[in-house]
């Protein structure tokens, strides 16, 4: 029993460990020359280089509701909005092309663009 617990331990810091490695290596080794783009139902509204120094939030309203955006430290989020799920917030910061921060039911779509 002892071993098997062991064992187990052992297997979840290993995986515990490789995740945090990903996303360490994801953060130190941001793309040079990207973008990124924020677009509602379909067009561009914003498009800044990434990462951005500056740090402020602004608020993105439409016939459907508000998004508040914030840039931190170099990075992009959904701060708060009025959507009724959150998925968007929950998201929490943008780190790759692969992964962009989506608000359904605002048409809200925030992705990173490399070259």
């Amino acid at each position: 029993m002892n071993r098997k617990a062991l064992l187990l331990g052992i297997v979840l810091g290993v995986i515990f460990l490789g995740s945090g490695g990903v996303l360490l290596w994801q953060n130190l080794h941001k793309p040079q020359g990207a973008h990124i783009e924020i677009v509602q139902d379909g067009k561009v509204l914003y498009t800044m280089a990434y990462p951005t120094a500056e740090t402020r939030t602004f608020r993105i309203e439409s016939e459907n509701g508000w998004n508040e955006i914030t840039i931190r430290d170099g990075s992009i989020c959904i701060s708060d909005a009025d959507c009724p799920d959150q998925t968007c917030v929950k998201t929490g910061m943008l780190r790759s092309e692969s992964l962009p921060i989506v608000c359904l039911p605002h048409k809200l779509v925030i992705r990173l663009e490399e070259p």
